[in-house]
């Protein structure tokens, strides 16, 4: 197998069973990152991950990591603070700020560079991208930010300026999405943080196989107002997968 390079006159992708073993996922080279061609890399299951500067590379790696609201691991801890949560939560309150804070990793790097920021603040405004703020008083301390396709959402990046923040953001989004029909949550790549949380891998046809049937699902318009998320410790329906 090879990588695929991307023609500027299509935003065609080749099939995700085509990507590379090694590294892991890595399908095609090149392109950019117009509203258009993410929809379409979405839309099958790709995404751009790649370092500020450097070419575009588009990803889709097997097998892929994904949370299942229903199954959102509560710790005892962060349950005890959901009792008596001490932060707000919103919807689409503030995209920019969310991404950038993301995108603020000076110990580590990082992908979101301001072309990156630029390009996914765009969808937001186009109603594809959504956000989720956690607020202590007036300030941003925790969120996270992703791509609906339907029923299904691909979370993208979440950042936590307090202990638990993106725990009660994640908490409080799957409980939204969970409650407008929404299926599935789409982690990409599974780490230590999203695993502690209920996010598991399943092998990348499943995950296409989900995808296809879950885009199809349209939620309604008001799962994706902007609007405050009531944070408090409320069990989520069941979910079979």
């Amino acid at each position: 197998m090879r990588i695929v390079k991307l023609s500027s006159q299509s935003v065609a992708f080749p099939s995700p069973e085509t990507a590379l073993h090694d590294p892991n996922g890595l399908l095609a080279i090149g392109g950019d990152l117009t509203p258009a061609r993410l929809l379409a890399a979405y839309e099958r299951g790709i995404f751009p991950w790649y370092s500020p500067g450097e070419a575009i590379l588009w990803w889709s790696p097997d097998p892929r990591a994904v949370l299942f609201p229903a199954q959102f691991h509560v710790s005892r801890s962060l349950k005890r603070l959901l009792r008596n949560p001490p932060f707000r939560i919103t919807l689409n309150h503030d995209f920019a700020a969310v991404i950038a804070a993301c995108s603020y990793r000076p110990d580590e790097g990082t992908w979101i560079g301001e072309e990156v920021q630029q390009a996914y603040l765009q969808l937001h405004h186009l109603g594809h991208a959504h956000s989720i703020e956690v607020w202590q008083g007036e300030e941003l301390v925790g969120g996270l930010y992703g791509v609906a396709q339907g029923a299904l959402f691909c979370g993208e990046s979440m950042f936590s300026r307090t202990t638990n923040a993106s725990k009660c953001a994640l908490w409080a989004f799957c409980r939204h999405f969970a409650g407008y029909g929404g299926e599935l949550v789409d982690c990409q790549v599974l780490n230590a943080h999203t695993a502690r949380l209920g996010a598991r891998e399943i092998p990348r046809r499943q995950f296409l196989q989900q995808l296809s049937n879950l885009q199809r699902r349209v939620l309604a318009p008001e799962c994706w107002t902007a609007q405050v998320i009531p944070p408090q410790l409320v069990e989520l329906p069941s979910q079979t997968d």
